[in-house]
């Protein structure tokens, strides 16, 4: 399949902040492929040589746009009426903690185009076990 056809990217600005800091804009890239059809990649710092990556699954964010969600590492909220216009994301790590806004409508139409490229609910149709299991056990096909 053409890579074109089978990959979503949107580049957006994120205001990131960490804490006792202001935000500070910084580019971002949402990536999604239909190879790792369950998951979106966050870009910070997208296009720079090396940009700080963050995966982590396409229904955290389809859920967070509507109520707060995650655990762990990713935590995703919704806009509040002190942010009526922004998605809050908020990564952690043993480095620290970071909280990254990023306008919803540009997240809303990034989420569309995944949805059109693969449904809700299809993902397992595009999954390639062989390779994920080739990758998960170190083996090359």
């Amino acid at each position: 399949m053409d890579q074109r056809l089978s990959t979503v990217t949107c580049t957006v600005t994120a205001h990131v902040s960490v804490p006792k800091g202001m935000p500070a804009p910084l580019s971002a890239e949402l990536h999604y492929d239909m190879a790792d059809p369950y998951a979106i990649r966050l870009s910070l710092g997208a296009p720079m040589k090396s940009p700080v990556d963050w995966v982590f699954a396409r229904k955290l964010v389809t859920e967070g746009l509507r109520r707060p969600t995650g655990s762990g590492d990713v935590l995703v909220i919704p806009r509040h009426r002190c942010h009526p216009h922004s998605l809050r994301v908020v990564l952690r790590n043993v480095s620290g903690t970071a909280l990254v806004e990023m306008a919803v409508s540009e997240v809303t139409a990034f989420l569309r185009r995944t949805f059109a490229l693969v449904p809700e609910g299809a993902e397992s149709l595009h999954m390639d076990l062989d390779r994920a299991i080739s990758e998960l056990t170190g083996r090359r096909g």
